[in-house]
This record gives structure tokens, C-alpha cells and sequence, in this order.
């Protein structure tokens, strides 16, 4: 028997050694020659040791193929999730699971948006999107061998690569990187449950005087917030500041960008520098798209930041019949009929409609709609969008003038896009369709019949925000407001905190001059000026029992740095994340899990005197707020004590507060899940700069689920001295050795040269066929 079960493991072994040993040829090959059609002349494809490529091509169409080749041999997986997403169609491959996100995604009709929208691009932009498509379409049709493991275990085979699978991605984007619908949602349901005063600290700015909602009843909200899927929920922040030469070490200009995005592995962006004799580029791409989203050319450099600017609306429609009404009397709805496909299952027909305000949302909840009417518009619905075209003309672009050209075709979602040119200029813009409403402020669901809360035109380009070499020599946004209140225009009636923008500011004022090395070092900075305001609010309340004395103490000396290794962070904030669950759990009920990240501003009117929340949790009347206070420290520190044990001593913020990359498929699957995460303790909080976002809704979870996935700085002195890393690695494949080998680089705060200054150490060939 002992020798059966020997020759049992053996067999087992040899079985994944040989599983291994051919799941190894879903690897890229990047050394030798390769023949690809559609392929003009040679291109030679250069990485470097972190496995970042350098396309060097005789044209822009070879070097955009070239591209397309390579982020299909790294990323295919991560591709096919991107545009399946976007066109409705996870259920064909991940089942009936998915079907609600693919009814939702098919009803909004990104993907038909996409392909209309190519028609409008100009001719070398189509140029650049069908080269980048044949690219793709030259790796699935010449690789050999088993593709990402991902299409193994799901026993998928890819279809051909389209140009509306590039153009989609961007509606995606403009989905997560624009608008409040949901929160016009949820304010209305709160609305019926809340007084005006409770919903203004709630949403600071927000006008005390609001009408109530009409026509939406509390169930059909109820099913309509928890319809929406996370795919298209606001995700937003980053940070970018530029400084000048006059404020620089090397007498030109700086740029620092470090855009934030949910974590995944691999995460979204991918390195890469194409050289032709017309064009010089490197920075970050999407695999996916063929146009640097973010980095430099031979002249400029540029960064993003989400505006926060509100470009979503929510109409109530009245039915009339088979139609529905507006100012001029009743109109039918404009329908069509999409096939969801869905794995191991029958098909499924939905029928979408749509008004002329968009489509109506609300028929993805069938019969609990109960024959209400939600139509959403967007900015990113409208025809001719050509804001990919923008990021093309961007990467081409000398100077200042060229790059506002660029800007009029940035439509959805609109961006803070920062400037800096090898000349000694700065500047930052603010593009995009930005709706002018006949009345109201889009923080609610408005009747559609009437007419009166249409949207009647666009911010013109020439009065978007935009600055242009300031006298102080510098520029810098982290999401913070970007306009005053004289400004002639509504952007948004609500904008986040200011902290991160503050303590960028602080520290460009603490000297005259700064250096690559000071930008970067800004980028990790980890003082919370949250904290520091808030602190002394907690503090003021009575310290109930030896173990809060304890506490207090410790805190008093804090200095509001979000240390890895230090206790002080992670006792402040999971004590404040626990008083706001406490606070809004009893008047919002199981709403109150819809702000999972602390809302400084809420908190700091209740520690301040706004005790009408402090109701519930057993708390006596009148509203006591020292005991709730008092309540939320013992809970936080029970769960802290049952996670990290008895001594608080040996407390550490970067034990809990842990980022974390899951892969998009084997996150679902145990074993494969640990296998293929990528994990590090790391500093920050939602309000620093280096940002250490929570997105969870447990007030007990510190992980570490949103912030910068690349971080850059560009020396405009000399642009191959500029430095960038990302959060993961190079490749989608977990069997690669560039799955998440720049993860201990990022935690560290380092970078790299981009374009690499180091040697290449594989070198492949691309050519014609023969």
C-alpha cells in the first residue's frame, strides 16, 4: 500500500508539473522574431527588467499595432473583462451571476454609445484605434499555446479585437468618474425618514430648503439603490500638482500625478514608451486603448484629477399610455431589444427604453418598479463624443495652445488636466460637457414632464476653469473645489474635504525650491489633517474608564501622522469609523451602511453640537453624545483587542490597514484566491495624500481598497530623468514574474525611470509576413 500511495503522489506531481509546465506557454514571447499580419514594417519591442516595453517603429500605425501585441501577451484576461463590462456580456462567460450587472450595463448602452461614437473621430484617430485592434487580433491569431489561465479554467476562447472594445472603456470611466446619481437616490429616500437639517450635515452645501421628492415611492427606491451595480458607482480622487522653474531645483518645471482607482491585480495601468519618428511617448496606458491616458512627450507632461463635477441627472417620468409626457404633449418611447446570453442557461430579452431625457433605468427592476418611471441623462450619453480622440491629440501636443485644441474634444467625464512644457509653462484645464440646467442643482430625481429642470446646453469650453502660469509658480488639485462661488456656472452643489489639497500646499510653502526627490516624497506623505482637526473634538469628550484614559493619553501626544508602525492611527480610526456607524445606524437604518468612508464633516457637526443624531443604542433621552462617543471607543477597542490581542502596545496601523490586489476571476475561487493576491501593510488614511482609501462597509475593516495604482513625477529639465511606478506588475498572469513585482517598490515609495535608462533584457522582433 505504501508503494501504491508513492506511485499515487508521483502521478499527482507529475500531473501539475505537466499542468505547469504548459500553463508556462500562456507567457509572453518577448525574445527572437515574430511574423504578425497586418504589420508594416519591423518594430522592435525592448523590456526591461520590471518587464516595462519600449516600442521603437518606422510609423505610428506599426507602434500602435505593436502596442495592441503586447498588452494582448500581458493583459488579454483584464481586456476581456473591460469590454464585456462594458457591452453586457459577463453573463456569456461568468453565467447567470452576472446577468443584473449585463440587463443594467445593456440598459445604459455603453457599448452602442462607442460604436457610434468611432464614426465621428478623425481619420488618423481611427487610424490609430483599427492598428492598436489588428495588434490585438495578431496575438490571438499566432499565439500558440494555452492563453491567460483565467480563459483555461473557464474554457473561453476570446472573439476578434474591435475598435468599439477600445472606445467603450472611456464610457466606463465616465460612469465611475462623474456624477451623484446615486446619491440623488439616496437623498430622496432619505428625505422621507429625516428632517432638512439631518440631510445638510449629511451632504454639506446641500440647500436646507429642498422640496420633498415627487412621484417615487420608498419600496421602488429601496430596489432601485440596490440595483445599481458597483461597476458604474462613483470611484473617485487623486492627486496632481505642478510646480515651476522658479519653484524647481532644476529650473524647470515639475509635474506630480498619482491617479486613484479601486485595487485589483493587476492593477489598471500599464507602462509602456513608443518611439517613432513623429511621435515620443511614455506614462501610463490602459490595456485596451492605444493612447497614453497620463505621462509625457518629447515637449509636455500631463496629469488628471477627477473634477467631482455633476454630470448625471435623474428624471422622474409620467406615462401617458404606451408613452410618456413631456412640455409638448405625450411621446412614445424609443425602444429596442437586446439578447443576453447567459452560460449554462436559456437567453434572456430585455427590452430597453428610452426618453428624451436617456434610458429608463428603472425597468431593471420589472415588476418592483411598480410603474414608476426613471430616465438617467449624462454627459457620456450624448452623441459624438470624442474624448478619446482628445487623449491622442494630447499625446501629440508642443504646447499650450496645442493642448487646449486638444481639450474641445474632451467630453465625459470631465477631468483636471495639469500642464507643464519644456519651456518653463504650467497651466491646468478643466474639460468636458458640463450640462446648464434650466433650474435646480441636480442633487435630487426632478419631474421630466415639465420641463423645467431640462438641461438647455453646455458649459462653453472658453468659461471652463483653467489657469495659466500663476504668479505663485504653482498648481495643485487633490478633488478639492476648483472654483469660487463667483463662478458664473454650477459645477456641482457638493465637493469632498480640502485636506489633501491643504497639505500639498503646505508642503510645496515649507521651502522655496524642490527637487524629483521632494516631489516624490510628497506623494508618501501620511500627516491627516483630518486628524488633526478632529482629534481635539474627540478628545474634549470625557474619557470613561481606565482603558479610555489610556487612549486619551496616547492620543494627546499623536501628531496626526497615519504611521504604518504606529498604534495612534489605527485606535483613531477605527474609533471614529465606529462613531459614525453608531451615529447614523439609528436614523438611517440599514442606510447608514451607505457611508462606509468617514465624513469628517458630519462628524465635526456632532462633536460640535448637532445632538439630535445621538439617539438610539440604548442611549437615554435627551440625545447624549459623551456616550456615544464613549460607546464607539469601548466597541472599536473590544474589536481591536480580539484581532491584534491584549496589548495595546503592539498595536500597528500597517497590521490592519493592509492594501490589498485580488485577481478579477480567482478572487471568487478558495486557494486560488491566496495563491494570486497580492497584499502590504501600508500607511495613510482617506485623507492624506498618500491615499489609504476604506471602501468597506464593516466600521471594524481597515483594509486598504482605494488609492494610487501609479504615481509619477515628470522633470520637464530633462524627461527621461521623470520617474513612475504601479501598484502591482507588468502582467495580468499570476504565473508570471511580473504578476506584482513593483508591489514592494510602491509600498516603498520608489520609482523608475520611464522611458527605462536601464538595458533592455528582452528584445524581441516584430515583423511582416514574408
Amino acid at each position: 500500500m505504501a508503494k501504491l500511495g508513492a506511485t499515487v503522489v508521483l502521478a499527482v506531481l507529475a500531473t501539475l508539473g505537466g499542468l505547469g509546465w504548459w500553463l508556462n506557454g500562456s507567457q509572453p514571447r518577448n525574445e527572437g522574431n515574430l511574423r504578425l499580419p497586418g504589420l508594416r514594417a519591423a518594430v522592435t519591442v525592448a523590456r526591461d527588467e520590471a518587464g516595462v516595453p519600449r516600442i521603437i517603429a518606422e510609423s505610428d500605425h506599426d507602434a500602435y499595432f505593436a502596442l495592441g501585441f503586447v498588452h494582448a501577451q500581458d493583459r488579454l484576461w483584464q481586456m476581456e473583462m473591460q469590454r464585456r463590462l462594458g457591452a453586457g456580456r459577463l453573463a456569456e462567460i461568468l453565467g447567470a451571476p452576472a446577468l443584473a450587472t449585463d440587463t443594467f450595463m445593456r440598459t445604459l448602452g455603453l457599448y452602442r454609445l462607442a460604436q457610434q461614437d468611432f464614426a465621428s473621430f478623425d481619420p488618423e484617430v481611427k487610424d490609430g484605434l483599427e492598428a492598436y485592434t489588428a495588434g490585438v487580433n495578431a496575438y490571438l491569431s499566432t499565439h500558440h499555446g494555452p492563453l491567460a489561465p483565467e480563459f483555461v479554467l473557464l474554457r473561453h476562447t476570446p472573439e476578434p479585437w474591435t475598435p468599439a472594445d477600445s472606445v467603450v472603456w472611456g464610457k466606463l470611466m465616465a460612469m465611475q468618474l462623474a456624477g451623484n446619481w446615486r446619491d440623488e437616490l439616496l437623498r430622496a429616500r432619505l428625505q422621507a425618514s429625516l428632517p432638512a437639517e439631518q440631510i445638510a450635515d449629511l451632504w454639506p452645501g446641500y440647500p436646507r430648503s429642498q422640496p420633498v421628492t415627487i412621484g417615487l415611492t420608498e419600496p421602488f427606491l429601496d430596489h432601485m439603490l440596490a440595483a445599481i451595480p458597483s461597476a458604474v458607482m462613483p470611484h473617485l480622487a487623486s492627486n496632481v500638482w505642478v510646480v515651476s522653474g522658479e519653484r524647481s531645483q532644476t529650473g524647470k518645471p515639475i509635474l506630480a500625478n498619482d491617479p486613484h482607482l479601486g485595487f485589483q491585480a493587476p492593477i489598471l495601468w500599464y507602462l509602456a514608451t513608443l518611439s517613432t519618428p513623429d511621435l515620443e511617448v511614455a506614462g501610463g496606458t490602459v490595456p485596451g486603448t492605444p493612447f497614453h491616458l497620463l505621462g509625457h512627450n518629447r515637449r509636455i507632461a500631463w496629469g488628471l484629477t477627477t473634477t467631482q463635477s455633476d454630470t448625471m441627472d435623474l428624471f422622474i417620468e409620467k406615462s401617458d399610455g404606451d408613452g410618456y409626457l413631456t412640455p409638448d404633449g405625450p411621446q412614445p418611447f424609443k425602444t429596442r431589444s437586446e439578447t443576453i446570453k447567459i452560460r449554462n442557461a436559456d437567453p434572456v430579452l430585455v427590452t430597453v427604453r428610452e426618453t428624451r431625457h436617456g434610458p429608463v433605468i428603472s425597468d431593471v427592476l420589472g415588476e418592483k418598479a411598480d410603474g414608476q418611471i426613471l430616465a438617467l441623462s449624462a454627459a457620456a450619453f450624448q452623441p459624438e463624443d470624442r474624448t478619446i480622440q482628445a487623449v491622442y491629440k494630447i499625446n501629440r501636443a508642443g504646447n499650450w495652445d496645442e493642448f487646449q485644441a486638444a481639450l474641445e474634444d474632451f467630453h465625459a467625464p470631465q477631468q483636471n488636466i495639469a500642464y507643464a512644457d519644456v519651456d518653463g509653462h504650467i497651466g491646468l484645464t478643466s474639460p468636458g460637457r458640463i450640462p446648464i440646467r434650466k433650474s435646480g442643482d441636480g442633487t435630487l430625481p426632478r419631474p421630466g414632464w415639465t420641463g423645467e429642470f431640462d438641461w438647455v446646453g453646455w458649459v462653453p469650453f472658453n468659461d471652463l476653469p483653467r489657469v495659466f502660469d500663476p504668479p505663485s509658480g504653482v498648481i495643485v488639485n487633490a478633488n478639492n473645489k476648483i472654483v469660487g462661488d463667483n463662478y458664473p456656472y454650477l459645477l456641482a452643489a457638493n465637493w469632498p474635504e480640502g485636506y489633501r489639497a491643504q497639505r500639498i500646499l503646505e508642503r510645496l510653502d515649507e521651502r522655496s525650491r524642490h527637487s524629483i526627490e521632494d516631489m516624490a516624497a510628497l506623494q508618501m506623505d501620511n500627516l491627516s489633517l483630518m486628524a488633526v482637526e478632529l482629534k481635539p473634538l474627540l478628545l474634549q469628550q470625557p474619557a470613561v474608564g481606565p482603558r479610555a484614559k489610556v487612549v486619551y493619553d496616547l492620543l494627546k501626544g499623536w501628531d496626526g501622522v497615519a504611521d504604518p508602525r504606529a498604534t495612534e492611527p489605527l485606535i483613531f480610526e477605527a474609533w471614529l469609523r465606529q462613531l459614525q456607524h453608531d451615529l447614523l445606524t439609528p436614523s438611517l437604518g440599514p442606510y447608514g451602511e451607505t457611508f462606509p468612508i468617514l465624513h469628517p464633516r458630519f462628524l465635526k457637526a456632532v462633536l460640535q453640537g448637532h445632538t439630535q443624531w445621538c439617539v438610539g443604542l440604548n442611549q437615554p433621552a435627551p440625545p447624549d453624545c459623551h456616550a456615544v462617543v464613549a460607546h464607539a471607543l469601548d466597541t472599536a477597542l473590544d474589536g481591536l483587542r480580539r484581532r491584534f490581542g491584549d496589548n495595546m502596545g503592539e498595536w500597528r496601523w500597517g497590521d490592519a490597514h493592509i492594501a490589498r490586489f485580488d485577481a478579477l476571476l480567482f478572487s471568487h475561487i478558495p486557494v486560488l484566491d491566496a495563491a494570486s493576491s497580492l497584499s502590504l501593510g501600508t500607511g495613510g488614511d482617506d485623507f492624506t495624500v498618500q491615499r489609504g482609501g476604506m471602501g468597506e462597509v464593516d466600521p471594524a475593516s481597515l483594509t486598504h481598497t482605494h488609492g494610487a495604482g501609479l504615481r509619477a513625477v515628470y522633470d520637464l529639465s530633462d524627461l527621461e530623468a521623470s520617474r513612475i511606478v504601479i501598484a502591482t506588475g507588468q502582467s495580468g498572469n499570476p504565473l508570471s514574474a511580473h504578476w506584482g513585482d513593483m508591489l514592494e517598490l510602491w509600498g516603498q515609495g520608489g520609482s523608475m525611470p520611464l522611458p527605462p535608462r536601464r538595458p533592455a533584457t528582452h528584445v524581441v522582433l516584430l515583423e511582416p509576413p514574408s
